[in-house]
């Protein structure tokens, strides 16, 4: 695996060191990366000409820039406001974000469709040695990582444009946005080709396959049947066809979720190549100290570096948001606990991953002590004693079978997993109505709740649907995607649900076996009366989209004029 990574990840740096003059759209690499005439002359070599796709290329995204825009933005994390980074949660991102996360995540997608394009033209190009069939196969998990990354370009930015071939745009000067539904329809052009090309059973473990692209199919048509619908209403020819690829996916992929969900964040089940089925598309890390191919996630969310015993551990400000601790801490929500423990460190919890043999104990009665390290807070119960962020923490290599090493964890990043697929079929079934007992819909909504503990429901509403995303993927990086899918057809309803949300601090209060949570007002206290306080920030129709970096927008001016068509005979598969 090794020299796998060594090669193609000089693609990257290049592109890394020409986005500081070149426009990120238009990165090219460097002359001495692997091409059709020196690599790509077997099923093998292009086999691991990819697999630049499931690390390197999403390096700036994965961690930092994953959580403050997905988590912190989406209502799920909440956050201090240390170099900026507290822009994500009052929606007050700059071009200029002192955090660098703005400009991170938008140079990463980039990179995505940049390797895409040029990994895709060298497989067109390959040697005779190579198959067709490992070619077609090979195209299919570029188009399909290309169409990934549109979906959070377009999600963040709006219009963008569509760069299918970088060594043949690159000289062209004219490139402009293109229009917001070329972009979607795009994406779905390159994900329907992957699902026709693409093995049911991946070509190798963690790699994607035809129901990855089939899953991806019907979010992209579930996201767009919003944009295209009319009147607040969704469009029904895309519902349909969101429903009809998430249904081929439950019905006939032979995938199930994984029986238990806290296992799917632990080194002990699921770790470097090792992917459950659930999941649909992970990024693949390898614990090699190589930067660009490890998983930095844990190193900035574990609250103390007792956790990860590597110098790290930087998350103590980070932490589960008020709006998700309220339905942790609702008693009718109470059989939630699965979900609960792998995704936040509560008072009185055990994870046994964490500090082997014995395990990580919360105990409650220091929890509000001056110090702490062992019991999961650090706080004298008046400042933020917030419940701490669990999922994709692991614990240190001595928990984890010796692997790992600073910024370096052992376990994958999901970017997709088939409980996404169930919500989504749901979601198709629903369409417009206000709400829905129809068996299938209850069914598969009722499988990701069951999974997790929670009662089953005999009706669902859209807000059942997303509420349960926002709980089932919390720290996922979704949060902030799903309500701008939202905001496509009902735009304010939806404005009204962040502007009113609580993203304010709060206080774990724990006594016996119950905790309290007392919330914050600005001053970091409840209201005098005693009632809970709250902190609320409004957000608008002007900042529903990410400010395009201000550095990228110096060096492609053209981002700042209107968003045309695109010509779709450009187009070649």
């Amino acid at each position: 695996m090794k020299p796998i990574i060594t090669i193609l990840s000089l693609t990257l740096l290049g592109s890394a060191v020409l986005s500081g003059c070149k426009k990120s759209f238009l990165n090219r690499p460097p002359l001495a990366s692997p091409t059709s005439g020196t690599f790509y002359q077997s099923d093998d070599e292009i086999l691991k000409g990819v697999e630049v796709q499931y690390n390197a290329s999403w390096s700036g995204y994965n961690g930092t820039s994953l959580n403050y825009i997905g988590d912190v933005m989406g209502g799920n994390m909440t956050i201090d406001n240390y170099n900026g980074r507290g822009a994500y949660l009052n929606f007050a991102v700059s071009a200029t974000d002192p955090s660098g996360a703005l400009e991170s995540a938008y140079q990463a997608f980039w990179y995505v469709v940049a390797n895409a394009n040029v990994i895709a033209d060298n497989i067109r190009n390959a040697g005779p040695g190579a198959s067709e069939g490992a070619k077609l196969e090979g195209l299919a998990e570029c188009y399909f990582q290309r169409a990934a990354a549109y979906y959070y370009l377009a999600l963040n930015w709006g219009a963008v444009p569509i760069i299918y071939n970088n060594s043949a745009q690159i000289g062209d000067s004219t490139i402009r946005r293109n229009n917001l539904t070329d972009a979607w329809k795009f994406m779905i052009m390159d994900l329907s080709y992957a699902a026709k090309n693409l093995p049911a059973a991946p070509v190798k473990p963690g790699h994607i396959s035809k129901w990855s692209a089939e899953g991806m199919l019907a979010r992209a048509y579930l996201v767009r049947a919003g944009l295209t619908g009319t009147g607040g209403a969704r469009n029904q020819s895309d519902l349909d066809s969101a429903k009809y690829w998430a249904a081929d996916v439950c019905h006939n992929s032979g995938l199930a979720l994984e029986s238990n969900y806290y296992d799917l964040f632990t080194y002990e089940k699921f770790s470097g190549m090792t992917v459950p089925d659930e999941s649909l598309f992970s990024l693949l890390w390898v614990p090699t100290g190589q930067w660009f191919v490890q998983n930095h996630m844990q190193a900035n969310l574990a609250y103390d570096v007792k956790i990860t015993q590597t110098g790290d551990g930087w998350g103590g400000s980070f932490g589960g948001s008020a709006s998700l601790m309220a339905y942790y801490l609702d008693p009718a929500n109470s059989a939630d606990t699965m979900r609960r423990r792998a995704t936040v460190f509560m008072p009185g919890d055990y994870y046994p991953d964490i500090n082997k043999p014995t395990g990580w104990w919360v105990d409650t009665a220091l929890f509000n002590s001056a110090k702490i390290y062992t019991p999961g807070a650090q706080g004298n119960g008046v400042g933020n004693d917030h419940a701490f962020v669990k999922k994709y923490v692991i614990g240190s290599p001595s928990d984890n079978g010796g692997q790992g090493a600073q910024q370096d964890e052992n376990l994958n990043t999901y970017m997709m997993r088939l409980s996404e697929v169930y919500l989504i079929y749901a979601d198709a079934i629903l369409g417009n109505s206000a709400s829905t007992s129809d068996a299938e819909a209850l069914k598969y909504f009722n499988l990701v709740r069951s999974r997790a503990g929670a009662y089953t429901k005999n009706s669902i509403s859209y807000a059942d649907l997303m509420l349960e995303r926002k709980v089932e993927f919390a720290f996922e990086g979704k949060a902030w995607y799903d309500w701008k899918s939202w905001y496509y057809f009902d735009p304010t309803d939806a404005l009204n649900y962040f502007s009113t949300q609580n993203r304010g601090n709060y206080n774990l209060s724990p006594n016996g076996f119950h905790t309290f949570i007392s919330y914050f007002n600005s001053d970091n206290h409840p209201n005098s009366d005693g009632s809970p306080g709250s902190v609320t920030y409004p957000i608008t129709a002007a900042k529903v989209d990410l400010p395009y970096p201000e550095a990228e927008a110096l060096v492609a001016p053209a981002l700042g004029q209107p968003p045309v068509a695109f010509d779709f005979s450009k187009i070649k598969y």
